[in-house]
């Protein structure tokens, strides 16, 4: 299901975007020998109830999947950051939104490797929906942070075939250059 970092983290976000958020944050930090993401949301968030079984393999949102009783996703995550000596968080507020925060040790043999981590942001700003979605990459001492908009904006619009290869070249550039 993830074969990289870069499908844990489009995987988690993605989330939010489903869950209505309309302005999402995506916190990438490469430091200290830790990868810590963060992702928090405005969306309709969890009671509860809910949040007391997210990482419940056998339990998915009611009317999430069509034809589907499991939700593996956070569970899997769960798995991937204890085996890698990291943590997982999640706090909910129905109405409100939700933040979840993961890491995994860079320097953990269990560690699947970083990924296309351009192309799943790519994925993550194309994804239909009215969202603000803002992403912010630290590694070291070198970092940049990105908006749907502003990328959008930069390359004349994420619909077509000049605009997305416009923002993969951008941010496969930001990438290389962390």
């Amino acid at each position: 299901m993830h074969a990289t970092i870069a499908d844990v983290i489009a995987d988690t976000a993605q989330n939010s975007i489903e869950a209505g958020a309309k302005n999402v944050s995506l916190d990438i930090v490469e430091d200290g020998g830790m990868i810590s993401v963060t992702i928090k949301d405005d969306g309709k968030g969890m009671d509860e109830a809910t949040l007391k079984r997210a990482f419940n393999p056998f339990y998915t949102e009611p009317g999430k999947h069509d034809k589907r009783r499991v939700g593996l996703g956070l569970p899997i995550l769960k798995q991937i950051c204890e085996s890698t000596d990291g943590k997982v968080s999640l706090e909910s507020t129905k109405g409100v939104g939700t933040t979840l925060k993961y890491s995994f040790s860079a320097k953990h043999i269990d560690l699947p490797p970083m990924g296309d981590l351009a192309n799943a942001i790519l994925m993550l700003f194309n994804y239909p929906g009215e969202f603000e979605l803002t992403l912010s990459h630290r590694k070291g001492s070198e970092e940049y942070s990105i908006s749907r908009s502003e990328l959008s904006e930069a390359v004349g619009g994420l619909e077509s075939v000049e605009g997305l290869s416009l923002a993969r070249e951008f941010l496969s550039s930001q990438e290389s250059a962390l």
